[in-house]
C-alpha cells in the first residue's frame, strides 16, 4: 500500500467518525439548511489542517515540553462540549426560517475553533504526524495536510448533507426539540469519552 493511500485512509477514519465537529454539522444542516452549515464545514476543515499542520511543523514539541498545555487544551474543548449541549438542549425547536435573522448557526470562525478546542482533533493530528511525518520532512507533511484537507472537507459535508435530509422530517418545534435533545447527549458522550479516554 503507497503510503498516501495509507494517509488517506487514516484520513477518512479520523475525519467520518462521529464526533464534536460532525455532530454539530449535522445539527446546523438540520436546523439551518445545507448552505448555512457549509460555513461551519469549511471553518473546520480549514482550522483542522491548520492545527494539523502546525503540530507537523514542530507545535508537537512545545506540547512535549509543557504537558499541561495538552490537559488546559482537553479541559477547555471538554467545557465547550458542554456549553454547546447546553445551548442545544435548551433550543425552543424552531427551525433557521422561523428564527430572527441574527440566528443562522455557527459562523466559519467558530467552526475552527471548535476543532481547536476539539481534543479529538489535536489527538488525530499529533498522532497522524507522528505516524506519517515524525521525521520531519517538509514536503511530505505539506501533502499529508493537503490531502488531509480534501477528505476533511467531505466528510464533514456528509454530515451536514445527512442534516439537510433530516430538516425535511423536522416539520414541527417537538420534533425539533427531540432531536436537539439526543445531539446534546451526544455532545456530553463525546466529552465523557474524552475526558476518559
Amino acid at each position: 500500500m503507497s503510503i498516501f493511500l495509507s494517509m488517506a485512509a487514516f484520513a477518512l477514519a479520523a475525519s467520518i467518525s462521529p464526533g464534536p465537529v460532525n455532530i454539530v454539522a449535522l445539527s446546523t444542516s438540520a436546523h439551518y439548511g445545507l448552505a448555512a452549515s457549509m460555513r461551519h464545514v469549511t471553518g473546520a476543515t480549514v482550522g483542522f489542517t491548520l492545527l494539523l499542520l502546525l503540530i507537523g511543523l514542530g507545535l508537537r514539541d512545545v506540547l512535549d515540553q509543557w504537558p499541561w498545555l495538552t490537559r488546559f487544551i482537553q479541559w477547555a474543548g471538554v467545557a465547550f462540549l458542554f456549553f454547546m449541549a447546553y445551548k442545544l438542549a435548551i433550543d425552543d425547536g424552531k427551525m433557521g426560517a422561523d428564527q430572527p435573522k441574527a440566528a443562522r448557526g455557527p459562523s466559519a470562525m467558530s467552526g475552527a475553533a471548535m476543532q481547536w478546542l476539539n481534543p479529538k482533533a489535536w489527538l488525530a493530528s499529533i498522532a497522524s504526524m507522528g505516524a506519517y511525518a515524525a521525521n520531519g520532512d517538509r514536503t511530505l507533511i505539506w501533502q499529508f495536510t493537503a490531502l488531509y484537507f480534501v477528505i476533511c472537507y467531505a466528510s464533514i459535508a456528509c454530515w451536514a448533507y445527512a442534516g439537510s435530509f433530516l430538516r425535511q422530517h423536522l416539520r414541527n418545534p417537538a420534533r425539533v426539540r427531540i432531536f436537539n435533545r439526543i445531539m446534546a447527549l451526544l455532545l456530553v458522550a463525546s466529552a465523557i469519552y474524552l475526558l476518559i479516554a
